[in-house]
């Protein structure tokens, strides 16, 4: 019960409970079977109702869980064959953001996502999925590299923002950022992106211009993370709670407002819960997308993409 969240405490308890239970009857050979069926049975109502009645904040948290699928799990169930490449050519490797190009079903594509860690060691290294500049420059270069050979870009994104590391700012973070946002809104393959996790700032905006952008049901996708808004708004970061309540940063707010364009359905409880049935849906999804946005000519698809962005934010008074 230790990765569980405090909301979902009840719920592994009456699991623990349920285990005990079975262990005691097989070890003392009783019949307990019937008082097995109305915990299970209890269990599950508990835990539809839990998961159905989620509050932004708990999304946000099931979304930092550690045990999701990673760019890297979703990249090896969706290829059949890839070759990771490296470097921005300008300073380093930015292990934060991985790329390369594969084969999905025969068709070759360029895929690009940020990489967390699945414990300390790794998350240091991955630098916590906050990307360096170097790292949005290797995602320009594979860009350009797969406009010039016409393939398809599929976008990974998790990452609780850019890196804000003075470091960072010395090498044009800022100016990294928004070459992504210039190339990627005329980039002349289609593009498909999907928020897996966290998405925040323009950390995930880095990877996000696309013609298409899906969002994992327990994701969260916002122009900034809510501990920061509350840190900024109420100058305490421990009122995140309250902030995700008013930033609109679900899949289901974000579809309303026609930001995304599709919700993939996690498991129940998140992708931690089942990574590999995660992956296989990803992967139904991503073929469906591309194969939809390959029967559109490119002329076509930069027009709606322009139009898709241009609508974004729009509103009206009300007196």
């Amino acid at each position: 019960m230790a990765n569980e969240l405090d909301f979902e405490r009840p719920i592994a308890e009456l699991k623990a409970k349920i285990a005990e239970l079975k262990a005691f009857m097989e070890k003392n050979e009783i019949d307990l079977q019937g008082e097995v069926d109305k915990l299970e049975e209890r269990l599950k109502e508990l835990t539809e109702t839990t998961y159905a009645n989620l509050t932004p904040w708990q999304r946000v948290q099931l979304a930092r869980q550690i045990g999701r699928p990673t760019t890297l799990d979703y990249i090896r169930g969706l290829c059949d064959e890839f070759v990771e490449l490296h470097g921005d050519r300008h300073f380093a490797d930015d292990l934060t953001i991985v790329g390369g190009v594969g084969l999905i079903s025969g068709q070759p594509v360029t895929v690009i996502g940020h990489q967390k860690g699945r414990d300390t060691k790794e998350n240091i290294r991955r630098n916590f999925g906050m990307a360096n500049p170097e790292g949005y420059r290797k995602a320009l270069r594979l860009m350009k590299q797969a406009e010039k050979f016409g393939r398809p870009v599929v976008f990974f994104i998790d990452t609780p923002g850019a890196y804000a590391g003075m470091s960072a700012e010395e090498r044009g973070q800022s100016v990294a950022i928004a070459e992504n946002l210039l190339a990627m809104a005329g980039l002349r393959v289609p593009t498909l992106s999907i928020v897996t996790g966290e998405g925040g700032s323009g950390g995930a905006l880095g990877l996000g211009i696309t013609d298409r952008i899906y969002m994992l049901d327990y994701a969260w996708y916002c122009v900034i993370a809510p501990e920061s808004a509350a840190a900024i708004l109420w100058k305490d970061a421990k009122l995140g709670p309250k902030a995700a309540e008013v930033m609109r940063l679900t899949a289901k707010d974000l579809l309303d407002l026609g930001v995304i364009d599709r919700i993939i359905e996690e498991p129940m409880g998140g992708a931690q819960k089942d990574p590999e049935w995660m992956v296989r849906k990803v992967r139904e999804v991503v073929i469906e997308g591309l194969r939809e946005l390959l029967s559109v000519p490119i002329d076509e698809l930069l027009e709606a993409r322009y139009h898709k962005y241009r609508q974004m934010g729009t509103y009206v008074e009300r007196p």
